[in-house]
């Protein structure tokens, strides 16, 4: 599904903070109803659900409804079916072409802050050690994301796969996390930094001094992502609104830091300069 979706153009990109949402809504529902322990499919029925999440799409009419080979009686068809797809979870999965689920959530936009993270990392169980306990549909979301197949032919409710698909983006994101801190995540992340894809520091005295992405909690939902500035030390909200819905816990409260630790050449001397208010000329005075 989410390789179809990429298929059909920019206006995915522009509705994917607004699916996001309404995923999410659906997913505190979900996280209300029972605990995190016990969010995982219970019973067969729902195991052989996951065929749906990993891709398999009902035959090919689904693709021929694109194709620029239809006459036009069936325009309206195609534009109905069309803007259907756009409003469907950015974050589901189809056996569609090579595109990885990973490759695929990165490249969306308003996701520019993360970094693919490598397979070896996330069939490591080690790494994931804690958030079987976090994430609802826990087994489903991680087969989501490492691109597995399932046999079973059965589908999930469509209130099922949008749990699924918003648990695929807060795994994904939890071992982002971790996965940042470690020495690959750290040169993906360096690669970023160097092209400026957290944007600049929005003071003027620290003159576009590049910089990085920060949680204020390392629990999911708590706060949305901030950028720091290694100069002026203070946290900014990212200028890009497609960012605005990212959540903070998928980069923590400690990478950036670490991060300056490690490329210590990388960080820039503490700003001197500040603005001082005036009124005619006269600097005010502080009481």
């Amino acid at each position: 599904m989410y390789r179809g979706e990429r298929a059909a153009g920019g206006s995915k990109g522009e509705l994917g903070s607004v699916d996001r949402k309404r995923i999410n809504e659906a997913l505190d529902k979900q996280l209300e109803r029972s605990s995190p322990s016990t969010s995982r499919a219970t019973n067969g029925k729902d195991k052989s659900a996951h065929s749906l999440l990993v891709g398999k799409h009902p035959p090919d009419h689904h693709r021929d409804s694109r194709s620029t080979s239809l006459p036009k009686a069936n325009a309206s068809h195609v534009a109905d079916e069309s803007e259907t797809n756009t409003e469907e979870s950015d974050v589901s999965g189809s056996d569609g072409d090579d595109t990885s689920w990973i490759s695929w959530f990165c490249n969306l936009r308003g996701n520019e802050f993360f970094c693919e993270v490598d397979d070896d990392y996330i069939q490591d169980d080690f790494n994931l050690c804690g958030l079987s306990s976090q994430v609802p549909y826990y087994d489903y979301a991680l087969d989501l994301i490492l691109d597995i197949e399932s046999s079973h032919g059965d589908m999930f409710t469509e209130e099922q796969n949008e749990l699924v698909e918003s648990a695929a983006e807060m795994l994904y994101g939890l071992i982002h996390a971790r996965f940042i801190l470690t020495s690959k995540g750290m040169a993906a992340m360096l690669d970023k930094y160097k092209n400026y894809d957290f944007g600049r520091c929005p003071r003027v005295y620290c003159c576009g001094q590049p910089c990085l992405p920060v949680g204020q909690s390392d629990f999911p939902r708590s706060s949305t992502v901030k950028i720091f500035c290694p100069r002026c030390e203070d946290i900014y909200y990212p200028r890009s609104k497609y960012q605005g819905n990212i959540d903070g816990a998928y980069f923590g409260t400690t990478f950036p830091h670490l991060f300056l630790m490690t490329y210590s050449h990388l960080k820039p001397l503490k700003a001197s300069q500040i603005y001082v208010p005036r009124v005619f000329g006269f600097k005010l005075h502080n009481p």
